[in-house]
């Protein structure tokens, strides 16, 4: 099928089957994530979901036989065009379809690709990480989280932060210390295991924008089967680097289908029109040198996609996408809040309309954005190291 063809048959489909309230913004709290434990505030959006994951579209790049509608880049690009072009919300978000998801298809066995794929294509199970440890954060390698063997399973302890999502979480995919009389790097395993069991206690982290994404989460005696090891046990760091790679590319962003609002037409109905034009000259500069800011990146992850058709994962230049990304999105929040000036100041109350609050939370939500998936600072030495091949 030629690229004009499937664009056609993509735009036909969408215009027929996406419903109206899924051409609207979500909500900052809202998460078309799926999982068992999911709460929706719009039946549709769950029947969207399912709509687009019986066409693979929720995976589109994945394999038809783990769920996915087995596109080539070309295609899945021009399916985010489409569903851009309307403003379609994403049907399935989530650290199953950018992280564990890719890393399986590139380290898993076989059962464990049958296994957890179609579940996570579906949105039948929502994922969360288990990276991040109170005295492990940009040191990651340091972590003390235990397994220790018993039979068929391990029992794990310790205790994870920041764990995005886990309040909501099926199931985790975790890094723990099998050997601790190993060199750091070392003796640290990749397991997965279910959420839903005694052993396991989630506490959210109330934060600045007023949500609670990021959770504490503690295992007592928790249980994983050894099954569930992806990649050799002790060689797990292997496995977390690669998928730390995936992470970034999904925060960086950069694949020119976003369907959030554009600055400029935000910033007319606040500061007005000359001309067609926003009135404000000096920001008008500014959003422009943005948005041509954004069409480049868009251009240079495509570009570097096309060149790494060969590989199965991102690379090192993942760290270069997700520094330049998340300076991209918090740009955007401080250009809003330029345009929307006190507006954007609200918290509660009369005088706020809910695009405007949800605004103020998320522009606050952008200050974790050079923090999450390693500081600003880590990729800088990433860059440095691994993409320019600076000396120490």
């Amino acid at each position: 099928m030629s690229l004009e063809t499937f664009r056609a048959e993509t735009r036909s489909w969408l215009e027929a089957n996406c419903p109206a309230s899924m051409r609207t913004p979500m909500a900052a709290d809202e998460y078309p994530g799926g999982g068992r434990r999911a709460r929706y505030k719009n039946s549709e959006t769950k029947d969207w979901m399912a709509l687009c994951a019986s066409k693979g579209f929720t995976a589109p790049t994945w394999p038809t036989e783990y769920g996915g509608a087995g596109l080539n880049v070309d295609e899945a690009q021009i399916l985010r065009q489409e569903m851009a072009r309307i403003k379609a919300r994403p049907p399935l978000v989530g650290m199953g379809l950018s992280m564990i998801g890719p890393a399986l298809v590139e380290f898993g066995t076989d059962a464990q690709k049958s296994e957890h794929l179609p579940k996570i294509a579906s949105g039948e199970i929502w994922w969360c990480q288990g990276y991040s440890e109170p005295g492990s954060g940009s040191d990651l390698a340091s972590l003390q989280t235990r397994a220790v063997s018993d039979g068929d399973d391990y029992v794990i302890n310790g205790q994870k932060v920041w764990t995005s999502g886990a309040d909501k979480a099926d199931w985790i995919f975790c890094l723990v210390r099998t050997d601790p009389s190993a060199p750091k790097h070392n003796g640290i395993t990749f397991i997965l295991f279910d959420m839903d069991q005694a052993g396991v206690t989630v506490k959210p982290i109330k934060l600045i924008s007023g949500l609670s994404p990021f959770c504490e989460t503690f295992f007592e005696d928790a249980r994983a089967l050894k099954k569930n090891v992806v990649g050799r046990v002790n060689e797990g760091w292997t496995v977390a680097k690669r998928l730390l790679q995936y992470e970034r590319t999904m925060i960086g962003g950069g694949d020119g289908g976003s369907t959030r609002p554009k600055i400029a037409d935000i910033a007319k109905s606040y500061l007005g029109e000359s001309k067609g034009k926003l009135a404000d000259i000096a920001l008008r500069q500014e959003i422009t040198q943005h948005a041509m800011d954004d069409r480049a990146f868009g251009l240079t992850v495509r570009r570097t996609s096309e060149e790494s058709k060969s590989t199965k994962a991102p690379s090192f230049v993942s760290s270069m996408f997700k520094l330049y990304g998340t300076e991209q999105n918090m740009k955007r929040s401080e250009l809003l809040l330029k345009a929307m000036g006190s507006q954007m100041l609200g918290w509660e109350g009369a005088g706020f309309d809910a695009e405007e609050l949800d605004s103020t939370r998320a522009w606050l939500r952008t200050k974790a954005n050079s923090i999450e998936g390693g500081t600003s600072e880590v990729q800088l030495n990433i860059i440095a190291k691994r993409v320019l091949s600076l000396p120490d």
